[in-house]
């Protein structure tokens, strides 16, 4: 590594409050699912009706998807649940939809209206997707969530495995698997130009919220008063206790090990989705930190390089993913690349577009054939130097074009009349490798993973990680899906 970061034995004894932690196997998930209770088959809604819609997170990201799952007019929005309802970012959604009961725990939510819900939307901090979702999926209701799908690798396991049990809609909300990379990805790979692939190269170097933060840090911040009408404990959910704190709130959450997935779970998803789908990666045997720069164990490194190697999958050979994350960890590009640019179907980042940087987010992707770069979300691929994509012009297929949106699919998909691009069965898998990514970044060392057994199998306290902290106490229920 270019930064050492922690010796073995100091990681140890900084991991050692985790060691009551279970590993996750085949066994753990099969016995949590046996024990889950199924209280209700999936809400069925006519394909001529609209869902109702319960919003769980209303502010920043939370009010932006809400928007556009309205905007499609193809649902009702039935309940609202924050555990911030008196704050400044909650009130523009809760204007809209004055009539909707508002709820501060989910669990109320669910418990007083889990009848006249149909489906759930998630939009809160990463470590308290989980157990909404769960708690929704056990009553019947179809959920989106935003990405990541969940902060640990055991409750991405969970959640497929919940998908399969309850019979309900789900989809993860990458925006990219409806739009126009998704089916030129797909067409692509189907009509033989994207072929034999075994290097791509992901990137998001713009400024983060930790950037400019102290990389001595040596503990978490300090108490705070709990604002007026904010409801810690059920923002806290099954993680371990913290006081409250503003480094913890309104998006800092993703700085933070504990509650986030820091730039790899924020962005790939968004950047790696449609090469992780279409080219069958499946788990990596090895993610190996190159770099980190400003390694902590509280927060996310300043700068990040990963490597995560995935094995040969039927005809296709071996791939590496290379991850660069930072202001100053920029990757070099292929001769004939052009210009960085933002490309204008990002998406607005809580309302505001994301800043140009040196290189804007995006891929390259090496094949024995052909190079090709694109950005992210939407993006096209691009086959690079424009000489060759000149000479490939008459040999690329023609692309279908998205039937629906990333929201309309969801909402279509509940009413029957399309499936969901990213359901959990396929978007679990991605988040999983985003899992993995993260312990290594906390670790600092090289991790080897098994496939087969879903354990990592050089570092006994990574292994743990991949379940995580046992819960706090009344949370437990939600780990017997």
């Amino acid at each position: 590594m270019s930064e050492k970061i922690i010796s073995r034995r100091g990681f140890l004894q900084k991991a050692g409050a985790l060691s009551a932690a279970a590993v996750v196997s085949a066994s753990i998930v099969d016995a949590a699912v046996k024990a889950g209770k199924k209280t209700a088959s999936p809400k069925v809604v006519g394909a001529g009706g609209k869902v109702n819609i319960a919003l769980v997170g209303i502010g920043n990201r939370g009010k932006e998807v809400a928007k556009e799952l309205y905007k499609t007019g193809l649902c009702n929005v039935v309940a609202l649940c924050d555990v911030d309802l008196k704050a400044k970012h909650t009130q523009e959604i809760i204007a809209m939809f004055p009539g909707a009961p508002q709820f501060s725990d989910f669990r109320k939510m669910f418990d007083k209206m889990g009848g006249q819900i149909d489906a759930a939307m998630v939009a809160t901090p990463d470590h308290s997707h989980f157990p909404i979702c769960i708690e929704a999926m056990r009553r019947g209701i179809h959920v989106y969530v935003e990405k990541p799908l969940a902060r640990t690798f055991l409750e991405c396991e969970l959640l497929m495995a919940a998908e399969k049990k309850y019979g309900v809609v789900t989809q993860m909300g990458n925006q990219g698997h409806s739009e126009a990379n998704y089916f030129q990805f797909k067409a692509w790979k189907d009509a033989g130009i994207i072929k034999n692939v075994t290097a791509v190269t992901g990137h998001m170097n713009n400024a983060r919220r930790w950037h400019e933060w102290d990389p001595k840090m040596t503990g978490y911040p300090a108490a705070e008063p709990v604002p007026d009408g904010m409801d810690w404990d059920t923002w806290l959910g099954s993680t371990l206790p913290h006081d409250y704190s503003s480094d913890y709130h309104l998006g800092q959450w993703r700085c933070w090990y504990d509650f986030g997935m820091g730039v790899l779970g924020d962005w790939g998803a968004h950047i790696l989705d449609t090469v992780h789908e279409f080219l069958d990666l499946g788990l990596p045997t090895e993610i190996n930190p190159t770099y980190l720069k400003g390694h902590n164990r509280f927060f996310f490194p300043k700068s990040s390089t990963i490597e995560f190697k995935f094995p040969a999958r039927g005809d296709m050979p071996a791939l590496d993913i290379t991850w660069y994350d930072g202001l100053d960890n920029i990757p070099a590009v292929p001769e004939g690349y052009g210009v960085s640019e933002i490309d204008p179907n990002i998406p607005t980042v809580a309302g505001g577009k994301i800043q140009p940087a040196k290189l804007n987010p995006g891929k390259e992707i090496y094949s024995k054939e052909l190079t090709f770069k694109g950005s992210s979300h939407g993006s096209t691929l691009s086959i690079i130097p424009p000489d060759r994509a000149r000479a490939m012009g008459g040999k690329l297929p023609e692309v279908p074009e998205s039937p629906s949106n990333h929201y309309a699919n969801f909402l279509l998909s509940v009413l029957g009349r399309e499936k969901p691009r990213s359901p959990f069965s396929i978007s679990s898998p991605l988040s999983q490798v985003f899992c993995l990514g993260v312990i290594a970044q906390w670790t600092g060392e090289r991790l080897r993973f098994d496939r087969q057994t879903n354990q990592i199998t050089n570092n006994p306290m990574a292994n743990q990680l991949l379940r995580g902290p046992v819960s706090r106490e009344g949370w437990e229920e939600y780990y017997k899906a």
